[in-house]
């Protein structure tokens, strides 16, 4: 299979960056374009795939194509190929274009899907949150979930779910680096150096989400298991609970939600 990018912004590049990375598909295979050619030229060679001049000759060139503009730019961009994505499959991960939307923007029988990626797709650990209606074929949303499950886990949603799934997923990343800064900070006020800080503490994050997912354990029964009566951790849970630290992370989604 064949890919093209219209638009190679951060996400089209996390998303390249992890299929290359787990090797799910050939360099060579993959196609981008972008407004500033100077500048997708550069990303391209790095990547060792091809950069193409117009948003035609990526479509021309791909079996799937990856719609990675900017969502103000969505419609403009597409209206001159839209009869070559009538014969392709179309897969969204611009934020705010769910199907009905599409279905205005693209010719009548064109086959797409509507997806909200993080970026940690780039390291083959991402989450692509997919809408779940959708006008691919089965064969193509199976070709679709083998290719991009190499490098996240693939969840789909209804389309009123879409906006706080992806919040969720996408904005998380920056908050649970917030948190990471803030564990080796602390560390860090203790004597412990900076770069063994963060590394430890992006380990016990990283580790401490695989654990949930491998147990499916509530989170608050992992907590209770760390928490010895009159111990060390429940000291810390304390803290942060005077901290207000669960209403904060609340009010943080309450804040992305427009809430």
């Amino acid at each position: 299979m064949k890919i093209g990018f219209i638009g190679f912004g951060n996400m089209a590049q996390a998303l390249v960056d992890g299929l290359l990375l787990k090797e799910a598909i050939r360099p060579e295979e993959i196609f981008v374009c972008a407004k500033n050619w100077e500048k997708l030229k550069k990303n391209a060679e790095e990547r060792g795939i091809n950069p193409c001049r117009t948003a035609e000759e990526t479509a021309e060139r791909s079996d799937l194509v990856v719609v990675a503009v900017k969502p103000y730019l969505v419609a403009e961009v597409l209206e001159p190929v839209r009869g070559l994505l009538r014969e392709k499959t179309v897969v969204s991960v611009a934020a705010g274009f769910p199907y009905d939307r599409y279905e205005e923007i693209l010719l009548p029988g064109t086959h797409h899907l509507s997806t909200i990626p993080n970026t940690p797709v780039a390291v083959g650990e991402g989450i692509i949150i997919c809408e779940q209606q959708h006008s691919l074929t089965e064969e193509e949303y199976g070709q679709f979930e083998t290719l991009f499950s190499r490098i996240a886990v693939i969840q789909q949603v209804q389309t009123a779910q879409l906006s706080v799934a992806g919040n969720l997923s996408g904005c998380g990343p920056a908050f649970a680096a917030m948190f990471i800064e803030a564990l080796a900070d602390g560390a860090v006020k203790h004597g412990l150096p900076r770069e063994l800080s963060y590394r430890l503490a992006s380990q016990m994050v990283a580790g401490t989400g695989k654990m949930q997912q491998f147990l499916g354990t509530h989170p608050g029964a992992m907590k209770d298991a760390v928490c010895s009566p009159g111990g060390l951790t429940i000291k810390g849970v304390a803290a942060l609970e005077r901290g207000g630290f669960r209403g904060a992370v609340i009010d943080a989604m309450d804040a992305v939600e427009g809430d």
